[in-house]
């Protein structure tokens, strides 16, 4: 099911959608990664933000 942009409330707060522009660049931000590493890390794991920022703190050390 398509995003329902008419519904305020920003980003999906579990799931990650590198598809959407808006999504990535904010999820980008709140990692403070860049996009292409926010991808990179989506493939590796899967679209869980919880994952996603395990997977980012650990590539980090």
């Amino acid at each position: 099911m398509a995003d329902d942009k008419t519904k305020a409330g920003g980003t999906d707060r579990q799931r990650i959608n590198v598809n959407e522009d808006y999504e990535l660049r904010g999820w980008a931000t709140k990692f403070n990664v860049t996009p292409e590493k926010l991808k990179e890390a989506v493939k590796a794991v899967g679209t869980s933000a919880d994952a996603v920022e395990q997977h980012l703190m650990q590539s980090s050390r």
